[in-house]
């Protein structure tokens, strides 16, 4: 197995684990690289690096940000960020402003379906109250019986065209990857199966994303069968995309993968940290 893993999520955002918890987890698992890729915000990295210090593990700078491109909600992680770059502090400042009306929004939707009290229960889960979310949410439909699981809260709530669900706008594509690449670092596609884009729209914001200045994609991850890791591989060596690998791990019992769990890319990958200085074998 790789013992690097370069998604991630703390309390910080939506993870059950600070980050120093975090990183004693990965330790304990048998990670040596790993990458804290909290949604919309940087503020457990340095905990994270104390914590990855101890524990004698290489600690990557990193964020997943929240973007709309035609109307979908699409997450593009930062690897390897300065998290003082100005524009990117302002940018996700920006984002975070949006998610707290987002949640009343949801909270509103779920009233008029007779599930009352989710905004007070969404803010119990919450480490951070300015990255409320939607896993916060699902977590409160689990605790009062709306479902009997977080996978089960995806299936009936939450989504398009079910209760819960509330539009919204996030950064645009382009200026995240500037973000992320004006700091110094690599804009990577997360989990792209998850938002199951037919062949054609696939192609084209594959196309954008690397004419923007992307250059990684996720083929090994959590949500992907055998068979999408394949099919992205592909994407990846034809477009002459970096391949990256992340857990996506929020805690237990809530990710598909554990830290260090992760299989190794296919072959015929480049892997995004090809041309680190740290240690990944």
């Amino acid at each position: 197995m790789l013992n690097i893993d370069l998604h991630c999520h703390s309390t910080i955002s939506d993870g059950l684990l600070t980050p120093t918890q975090l990183v004693a987890r990965a330790a304990m698992r048998g990670v040596k690289t790993l990458a804290l890729t909290d949604h919309d915000d940087v503020a457990g990295l340095d905990e994270a690096h104390h914590a990855a210090a101890a524990e004698n593990i290489t600690l990557i700078n990193g964020v997943e940000i929240s973007v709309s491109w035609r109307g979908r909600t699409i997450h593009i992680v930062g690897l390897g960020i300065d998290p003082e770059y100005p524009s990117l502090v302002q940018g996700l400042t920006t984002i975070r402003s949006g998610r707290a009306e987002r949640a009343r929004e949801m909270a509103a939707q779920l009233d008029k379906c007779g599930i009352h009290g989710s905004l007070e229960g969404a803010y119990k889960y919450v480490g951070e109250r300015r990255l409320i979310g939607r896993l916060h949410f699902a977590r409160f439909l689990v605790e009062y019986g709306h479902a009997k699981d977080i996978k089960s809260v995806f299936k009936k709530f939450l989504v398009k065209g079910k209760p819960g669900y509330t539009a919204h706008e996030w950064a645009d594509l382009g200026d995240a990857i500037r973000w992320i690449c004006g700091s110094g670092g690599t804009a990577v596609i997360a989990h792209p199966a998850r938002y199951q884009l037919g062949k054609n729209v696939l192609d084209d914001f594959l196309h954008e994303f690397r004419q923007l200045g992307g250059t990684a994609i996720e083929v090994i991850t959590a949500s992907h069968t055998p068979e999408q890791a394949l099919l992205f591989a592909r994407h990846a060596q034809n477009m002459d995309f970096l391949a990256s690998c992340g857990s996506d791990y929020h805690g237990s019992g809530e990710s598909y993968f554990d830290l260090g769990q992760l299989p190794d890319l296919p072959v015929g990958c480049t892997p995004v940290w090809h041309d680190w200085a740290v240690p990944y074998e």
